[in-house]
């Protein structure tokens, strides 16, 4: 009998493109550096010989606290070609939190990037298991510096046989709900969504050059960043500061990239800015995406007013790594999440599990190839969540006759007022669709009769006061969407609780 199939996601990401002739071509460039397909495999097989010398072994974990350089995906498929498993951590929580994470995923080494290493060394000895530290980039410290490891190791490595289905990486959910979950990917998963969203859906090619605004530790970057371009040879802008509409704009004036991936509170912040035109972006603009959270249609047609571009909006979840439902070029539906695509199916169920009919909401399930294998050290929410073929997003959606979705909020953001359902989103997509609003949030509250109706935090655009506007944004609410639908209570905030995603923490709001 045949042996069991061996896959290594590097070979066919790293190793792959120099082969058909792409060795030359930039595969990442950040402020500072360019990293061509033939550099990152010479990297990453000596990346692979220092964790050698380290004595990590394979299916061990080391933790990547890295910003988002070109040494960042060294680091990444360095691991995987060694059959080490990176765990990608946040670069923006706090020591108590690190510890927590560094002890929860039971990592061996950790690389950090030197600017973050004073948020770790006060919690480093309660790491039991860490027994490396190895610091990206200049400075005066202790530890080894990791160019110096990189220099002196030998490229001389032979690429470890692992199988699709090993663990590859580990993402740690954002924890919009205050619980960061280390979910854990196979090696067959980036490939599988670079096949079906990033060719499928975006039509990558070989000559485009992506530009996310998610940092490398998120899922959506690691599509849109790694699995997507790498899969066809195209070229990653990598931008390790805090993206600020001016830093954005900036990037896409510089490098010129043909697609951009935000999210859809960076584009509310984006078109607030009046620098924002085309003629200060990218020259080479095609095509913009957005995930993340859900995007709100008045948004996304101002998004193509001014910049003469479409905003392709999906949605996708660590669990599933990337989008697995989303609009297509060309065919854009503002104001809904888009269509299933090959590769993934869908169904809407409602509380005792059983499938809803069109223009019924219910939560959403997925099935695809590239849902995680489960939760690390979370037996329970695994069950919860990986259900047989079916992964739980937790989001309730209707489907119109046409096939698209329409998402109306979280299970547990719903709000029922006078006995039928409310989608807060809907009721923030009514609010933001006012010139005076930028954002706004809408979650449960009590009123002093104990019944439960909708209130809104709000932020106003630029230049906006507030003298006024509740009455006039209720009246707005009321005609746009319905009578009962209108927030109660409208709170005026500077700026909305977010994840470092972006994506908006309404628990939060509710506390």
């Amino acid at each position: 009998m045949s042996g069991p199939k061996t896959y290594n996601a590097v070979s066919e990401f790293v190793d792959g493109n120099v082969e058909r002739g792409f060795g030359e071509k930039s595969a990442f460039i950040d402020p500072q550096r360019c990293l061509t397909y033939h550099d990152l495999q010479s990297a990453t097989r000596k990346m692979a010989t220092v964790l050698a010398s380290l004595h990590i072994a394979r299916k061990s974990r080391i933790a990547m606290l890295m910003f988002d350089t070109v040494d960042f995906p060294i680091v990444f498929w360095g691991s995987q070609r060694a059959g080490i498993v990176p765990v990608c951590l946040n670069t923006l929580l706090t020591s108590d939190q690190y510890q927590y994470l560094l002890s929860d995923s039971g990592v061996e080494a950790l690389f950090v990037s030197v600017e973050l290493l004073p948020a770790v060394v006060p919690i480093l000895e309660h790491c039991d298991a860490l027994r490396h530290i190895v610091v990206v980039g200049e400075g005066e410290h202790q530890y080894p510096k990791f160019q110096d490891l990189l220099n002196q190791a030998s490229s001389n490595f032979q690429t470890v046989a692992t199988s699709p289905d090993d663990i590859a990486f580990w993402i740690y959910s954002s924890g919009s709900t205050g619980d960061p979950k280390g979910v854990m990917h196979k090696h067959s998963s980036l490939s599988y969504v670079a096949r079906t969203f990033g060719r499928g859906v975006l039509g990558i090619r070989s000559d485009d050059v992506c530009f996310a605004a998610a940092k490398l530790f998120f899922s959506y970057a690691m599509g849109s960043a790694i699995a997507i371009p790498m899969s066809v040879g195209a070229t990653a802008i990598l931008m390790p500061g805090r993206p600020t509409p001016h830093s954005i704009l900036a990037t896409l004036s510089r490098f010129n990239p043909s697609l951009f991936f935000g999210v859809p509170t960076l584009y509310a912040a984006m078109l607030a800015d009046p620098v924002c035109k085309p003629e200060n972006a990218s020259k080479k603009l095609r095509l913009c995406i957005s995930a993340g959270e859900a995007l709100p249609g008045d948004l996304g047609r101002n998004w193509k007013r001014r910049m003469g571009v479409d905003v392709v909006d999906g949605v996708g979840s660590t669990e599933m790594l990337n989008a697995f439902l989303s609009n297509r070029p060309g065919e854009v539906q503002y104001g809904c999440s888009g269509r299933e695509f090959d590769g993934y199916r869908l169904r809407l169920v409602n509380e005792e599990g059983e499938e809803v009919g069109t223009d019924t909401i219910g939560e959403l399930l997925v099935c695809g190839g590239s849902a995680a294998v489960g939760y690390w050290n979370k037996p329970e929410k695994t069950r919860a969540t990986f259900v047989g073929d079916w992964v739980h997003t937790s989001d309730k959606y209707w489907r119109d006759k046409e096939g698209y979705y329409h998402y109306c909020g979280r299970t547990n953001d719903m709000i029922k007022v006078s006995g039928r359902w409310v989608s807060p989103f809907e009721v923030e997509e009514a609010l933001s669709s006012h010139p005076a609003v930028l954002e706004a949030a809408v979650v449960a509250k009590k009123d002093d009769k104990g019944l439960i109706k909708p209130k809104a935090f709000v932020v106003l655009s630029p230049s906006c006061q507030q003298t006024g506007l509740f009455e006039v944004l209720k009246q707005h609410v009321k005609t746009s969407i319905g009578m009962w639908k209108y927030p109660r209570w409208i709170e005026f905030v500077e700026e909305l609780p977010k994840t470092a995603s972006g994506k908006i923490q309404r628990y939060k709001l509710r506390e």
